[in-house]
């Protein structure tokens, strides 16, 4: 083997890992390409490299990629499959060599930046570049004409070359379309988190909830602190989503903190973050509730229960929009919505000394009163309906309706534990039903009394048995267009018995006739 030969073989090999490791690292196919063409030029001596690939929409030849060309020229490069040299190897899968571009009527130099070819001396490569069985494109490349050039070797360095840029061209594309689905995903996800928290959405018909979807829409792009107050189990959490979601922020995080939840040392760490060996365990920088809600909305729920040494910091933070980690000596700025949440007394917390009178006033800017359940009782059957669906489809069960009795109990009953209660009430119904509507025995034993609007009355056995009897004679009716012979004979029972519960219940049967026999 002749020296040259050995020297050509050693810079194919450099040339190939040069371009092996672009390939390899590169997610941007022009970028990549790139590289590559001026690997070439530099190593190879191989000018205006270019890749063509087939564009799937229109079918034509189009250039992704040229060294050295303006982008003017790179719109003009445009060919058919079958249309000049390049459109030709691509037609054929067969690659192409022109010793001499100028004698070659084929070519077309669509480009024109080679200026007169035919007083140029230019051999021209093209190779066809194939995924499979399928050829996706072409690439191209020039050399100053040399009756010594061996063509067979370059014509095999570029075959070569164009398998690998098959490979990354397939690769990266499918690295992009899965981004681009990633990204789809995202924005279906933000958009479903959007729809589920509009405020539209917020189950409800009363007067009092009305008030506070105006109060919403009102605040919702302001940068005020909002401060949520009503009972357990009103929907303050739910509110608060609707805030963010409604709000130009909704782009960015939603987080969470239940300051009831975390010890006080704890809680400072979880909402500020701590440097590396801040304390005994931090064995690594964390970053705190604050600086991962950056640009969002940071909902700090049960802010009642928190301590006075973490009211100062929160106080600090609000004033001056930044903090330090624990351990830290370097303020942080923050960009960050406030929303607060509370059902503890806070005016009664501020005259005990449990709250700061101070910190008080900076949450008490915007605030938002949730009406409990009971000043809402409009609310109580459509929320119990709305439930009713959505257990009935995360469960597979087709319960269609609530019947009467089981409404007079919905509504009879007091619900200290509000919109909370009254979604654990109808998930447990669902769950124990078997027919196609919620009967009153389906209904926890809390609502089970006649008085069960009143906290003070025990759960009655006799009272149990009296609903469960009574919704059984109602149900029959019903099913009987109000006949009460039929009723007893479809209740396996006397019409003498039946009537007699009918009085005791205060039943009235023409309630129930529809007109139709």
């Amino acid at each position: 083997m002749t020296k040259n030969k050995i020297d050509q073989e050693l810079a194919d090999v450099t040339s190939l890992y040069e371009i092996t490791k672009v390939l390899a690292s590169s997610i941007d196919l022009r970028e990549c390409l790139e590289q590559i063409m001026e690997i070439l030029s530099s190593s190879r001596g191989m000018a205006n490299g270019t890749v063509s690939i087939i564009n799937p929409t229109t079918g034509q030849l189009e250039i992704e990629v040229a060294h050295g060309m303006t982008a003017e020229a790179r719109k003009r490069g445009k060919y058919e499959v079958g249309e000049g040299i390049t459109g030709r190897v691509v037609a054929s899968g067969s690659p192409i060599v022109v010793p001499s571009i100028g004698d070659e009527p084929l070519f077309l130099n669509r480009t024109r930046t080679r200026g007169d070819i035919s007083q140029k001396q230019i051999s021209f490569f093209c190779v066809p570049i194939t995924h499979g069985q399928q050829v996706i494109g072409a690439l191209s490349v020039d050399r100053e004409y040399d009756r010594d050039i061996n063509f067979e070797n370059d014509l095999q360095f570029l075959t070569i070359l164009s398998g690998l840029i098959a490979q990354a061209v397939i690769r990266i594309k499918a690295v992009n379309e899965e981004k681009r689905q990633l990204v789809r995903e995202n924005i279906s996800l933000k958009r479903q988190l959007s729809g589920k928290y509009q405020v539209g959405n917020i189950v409800s018909n009363s007067s009092r909830m009305r008030e506070v979807f105006e109060m919403i829409h009102r605040v919702a792009d302001s940068n005020a602190t909002v401060l949520l107050r009503g009972e357990s189990g009103t929907g303050k959490t739910l509110v608060a989503k609707a805030l963010h979601y409604n709000s130009n922020r909704a782009d960015k995080p939603f987080v969470v903190v239940n300051c009831s939840a975390l010890p006080e040392t704890l809680l400072e760490s979880e909402l500020f973050g701590h440097e590396k060996g801040a304390f005994t365990g931090a064995t690594a920088t964390k970053k705190g509730r604050f600086e991962l809600a950056e640009g969002g909305t940071l909902f700090l729920d049960e802010i009642g229960e928190l301590s006075q040494a973490v009211q100062v910091k929160l106080l600090n933070v609000i004033q001056d929009r930044e903090f330090q980690r624990l351990g830290g000596i370097s303020p942080i700025k923050c960009n960050v919505r406030l929303v607060t949440a509370t059902h503890v007394d806070l005016e009664k917390a501020v005259e005990a000394g449990r709250f700061r009178e101070d910190f008080y006033y900076r949450l008490n800017v915007f605030p938002i009163y949730l009406p409990s359940l009971r000043k809402r009782r409009t609310d109580i059957l459509l929320l119990a309906e709305h439930f009713l669906e959505e257990f009935c489809k995360e469960n597979n069960k087709e319960i269609s309706r609530i019947s009467t009795p089981a409404i007079d109990l919905l509504m009879q009953y007091h619900w200290p534990g509000n919109v909370r209660e009254l979604q654990n009430c109808m998930e447990r119904a669902v769950l124990i039903c078997d027919g196609d509507a919620i009967k009153s025995f389906h209904l926890p034993p809390t609502l089970q009394t006649a008085d069960s609007s009143s906290e003070k009355n025990p759960l009655s056995f006799a009272a149990a048995v009296d609903n469960f009897e009574r919704e059984l004679i109602i149900e029959a009716l019903k099913h009987t267009n109000g006949n009460q012979t039929r009723a007893a004979k479809y209740l396996d029972s006397s019409l003498r018995i039946i009537n007699y519960k009918i009085h005791k219940y205060g039943i009235e049967p023409k309630d129930y006739r529809t007109g139709r026999e």
